[in-house]
């Protein structure tokens, strides 16, 4: 194996780790739908029957993969996310998980990457639909180097994986594996920092007394570090997640069942729809995703506890 070269998006990563699987492993297939099919013309000529591109057909991309899965190949099934996870939802559920078989399901778009593409390219409830599917592991990658390392750890498995790609990033990767780890230690509150909110969250809690976690992997949820950590500290617990609010409250709520604690979610808004196009940085300052936000958002949390 070639050491990995780091691109400048998470998306050229993806391309970049999938092309050299495709020529080092004959398992590894790809199946498109229009989407980024420019990226993988090389590949595609290489490899023209493991690389298909079915148009724009999101249904059957699935479809495929699932049925490419029966055979024994591992499918990398990829689109913009609400092309991937909402539109071909049912065949996700029936022609993979009820299956039995997997596929590594990678998405770019996250919650807002293109707005100027309205409301039909954004998805910030993809994870809380994956969620209601059994077994399935879920990467919220931070860094294009760590969408390198969490690729390359899922093409030999057979199991269902959703890759989450995003354009918005953090400063330097971290993550070395799956759960929690500590970028910072506090005693206030236990901050949960999701993929590409790692940045956001240190920018908001630098001044603050509390322990800062970051996970790529949010499938499956670590509740042992979790608990670990509010031992070690508090058991407040603010989860901000880049997107859907809420989505892994229940995780937090079930790692910490006999622990009397309280849980702050941050995220994209459940109560309305932005209508009106704007930039990514836009949407994040109106869901109070920037640093400035943030860090409110927890200081009148942690008030609230002191009252």
């Amino acid at each position: 194996m070639t050491a990995p070269t780091t691109a400048t998006t998470m998306r050229e990563q993806f391309v970049r780790t999938t092309t050299e699987a495709l020529d080092t492993d004959p398992r590894v297939a790809v199946v498109l739908a229009e989407i980024s099919a420019d990226r993988f013309e090389d590949a595609a000529q290489r490899h023209p029957r493991r690389v298909l591109n079915v148009g724009i057909r999101e249904q059957a991309m699935v479809g495929v993969g699932g049925g490419l899965a029966l055979t024994g190949l591992r499918p990398v099934v990829h689109s913009i996310t609400p092309f991937l996870v909402e539109r071909p939802f049912e065949q996700l559920k029936l022609d993979l998980s009820h299956q039995g078989v997997g596929a590594i399901v990678v998405s770019t778009g996250a919650s807002y990457d293109y707005p100027t593409a309205g409301r039909t390219h954004m998805a910030p409830g993809d994870v809380a639909l994956i969620d209601t599917l059994p077994g399935w592991t879920v990467h919220v990658p931070g860094h294009p180097a760590e969408v390198d390392a969490l690729l390359r750890s899922a093409l030999p498995g057979d199991e269902p994986v959703y890759l989450r790609l995003s354009e918005r990033v953090n400063a330097e990767p971290l993550v070395t594996g799956p759960g929690w780890h500590t970028v910072r230690s506090g005693s206030r509150a236990v901050v949960l920092a999701v993929g590409p909110m790692l940045d956001p969250v240190l920018t908001a809690t630098a001044a603050l007394d509390v322990t800062v976690l970051y996970t790529a992997t949010i499938r499956p949820f670590d509740a042992t570090g979790l608990r670990a950590a509010v031992r070690a500290a508090s058991p407040d617990v603010v989860l901000v997640e880049p997107y859907l609010r809420g989505t892994s409250t229940h995780e937090v709520n079930d790692a910490l069942a006999d622990v009397a604690h309280r849980t702050l979610a941050l995220g994209v808004r459940r109560d309305q729809e932005l209508r009106a196009y704007g930039t990514a940085d836009e949407h994040e300052a109106a869901h109070g995703l920037g640093p400035t936000a943030i860090a409110e958002s927890i200081r009148d949390f942690l008030d609230g506890a002191a009252r």
